[in-house]
């Protein structure tokens, strides 16, 4: 076979046999992978399917742990790094120069076969640089899908991230063979992708993440399942709240025309989005995308706040029913005025922080303007921000763990879904106390500074927000061993507390 040879700016900068450079292109995909996240739950449950090969769990997940205590893992690969575009926070843009590496459809299925059979993996990961043009990209990836479902009979799961400005045909095709499709929007306003990413345009990234909700949806309709949201709920969202601009400020006419078409693409009825084959693969049974769609936004390489970053989560899980927004932490590996500067501290903390706001968006029923707000844009990331709505609403606690509707309990600190479900379980057969609580495994380390059981407290005085977050965020623990109440001073004593009352 020909040697393959990658090019870059018109030059010849990686050469490669197939066969023999199957380990580094390997090393090469593998590690230039990992800037995608994809650490999340299958959503798909497909149990073993005589003469196919593998199957899928819901618990299946990369890098964590199934219920029986095993780490579950993806073969987490790019298709190339090869890429047209020069994304400045990418390590694969175009004007880098570092080793390019390309597989072939065959060499991807012959890896996740051959690392499925020795127990390495339980299921696929593929994205990749843009080769030539998204559509050309696209079919080498819907190639590759195809030959791993069909002539190597893998019925394990595949999250397969898809290439903005593709298709429709291809994003259909690909979530037909796929888990899970998922499309990186990457930046979460307009002018920040154009700054970042001059060579993409925002409405190729909304096109297909409706057209995938939407087919999605109606998907699960056909098979008699609930749409997981009303398609006339997302004609009455406006695009604005993604970029945090004005409609009417774009339709005075200032020339934004891939605001209009994304615009256009929201408020298109169902009509917009057929395909032929639609009702022969339903008529067969096969599911589109049964884990859903999945999106990425970097955190910390442009100034965008995390009010910024909430809401705009918010409206794609309202809009496109996205089962997770991931954020990664903006790693600097470019040198670019508009990035920070090499060696600058990845914001994982903020990362966490977010990752904690979107699950109460998702699972606790609070909106984004409870989160943060115009006036403190940003998360404190000192404390969660569970407890840091809760120490800015004191007035609705203590509350009564005995009496407390649902909607209620959720939203107390360390209280989470479980422990909800526990308490309402174990009311119906009389009163509760904390130490039934602890029995049940609640967070009382944070629950006991809101909440009563029966109208007592833990052993607490009347104590304010400030006290509580010193408790909370382990700050200065000298002063937080001090309580005052009604002028007097109570403070917790230890064997060597030296009072001064002398001996004798």
């Amino acid at each position: 076979m020909d040697n393959q040879i990658f090019y870059q700016n018109n030059q010849t900068i990686y050469t490669a046999n197939p066969m023999k450079g199957l380990e580094e292109k390997l090393a090469i995909l593998a590690d230039a992978a990992k800037y995608d996240v994809a650490c999340t739950s299958s959503g798909v449950s497909r149990s073993g399917k005589k003469g196919y090969l593998g199957n899928s769990v819901a618990a299946g997940v990369c890098h964590s742990f199934a219920a029986d205590g095993r780490c579950i893992s993806l073969l987490k690969i790019l298709m190339s790094n090869a890429c047209i575009y020069d994304c400045k926070y990418c390590c694969n843009r175009i004007s880098n120069d570092i080793p390019r590496a390309t597989f072939t459809p065959e060499e991807i299925c012959t890896l996740t076969i051959e690392f499925y059979k020795r127990n390495y993996i339980e299921g696929l990961f593929l994205s990749s640089g843009v080769i030539g043009s998204p559509d050309k990209t696209m079919e080498k990836i819907c190639e590759t899908l195809r030959l791993l479902r069909t002539k190597y009979k893998f019925n394990g799961y595949i999250h397969v991230k898809a290439i903005p400005g593709a298709s429709s045909e291809l994003l259909y095709s690909a979530g037909l063979l796929a888990d899970r499709i998922s499309i990186n929007m990457e930046m979460p306003t307009n002018d920040s992708l154009q700054n970042m990413a001059p060579d993409k345009d925002m409405s190729d990234i909304l096109l297909p993440m409706n057209q995938i909700a939407d087919t999605i949806a109606r998907f699960r309709v056909a098979s008699g399942k609930s749409a997981l949201f009303e398609r006339a709920k997302i004609n009455n969202y406006l695009v604005d709240s993604i970029w945090g601009q004005r409609q009417e400020h774009i339709e005075g006419g200032n020339g934004d025309q891939s605001y209009k078409r994304a615009l256009h693409i929201l408020s298109a009825g169902d009509s917009a989005m057929q395909h032929p084959a639609e009702r022969k693969d339903i008529a067969l049974g096969r599911t589109f995308a049964p884990g859903g769609q999945s999106t990425q936004m970097i955190i910390g390489a442009s100034g965008e706040t995390d009010y910024q970053l909430i809401h705009t989560s918010q409206a794609l899980y309202r809009k496109f029913d996205l089962r997770r927004v991931f954020y990664s932490a903006y790693i600097p590996l470019n040198e670019d005025a508009a990035l920070p500067a090499l060696g600058t501290p990845v914001p994982l903390l903020r990362e966490h922080r977010l990752y904690q706001a979107d699950w109460l968006l998702r699972y606790y029923g609070f909106y984004a303007n409870e989160i943060v707000s115009a006036d403190q844009p940003n998360l404190d990331y000192a404390i969660d921000p569970k407890c840091n709505w809760a120490l800015r609403h004191m007035e609705l606690f203590p509350v009564e763990i005995n009496t407390a509707t649902p909607d209620v309990l959720l939203r107390i600190p360390g209280i989470g879904p479980t422990g909800v479900k526990k308490i309402l379980s174990a009311r119906r057969y009389g009163p509760l106390n904390f130490d039934m609580l602890k029995k049940m495994r609640i967070v009382l380390k944070r629950a006991r500074y809101f909440i009563t059981c029966g109208g007592k407290t833990l052993g607490l005085l009347n104590l304010d927000d400030a006290y509580i977050r010193r408790c909370l965020t382990d700050e200065c623990r000298e002063e937080a061993m001090q309580i005052t109440d009604s002028g007097m001073q109570y403070r917790q004593t230890n064997l060597f507390t030296d009072f001064g009352l002398g001996v004798g």
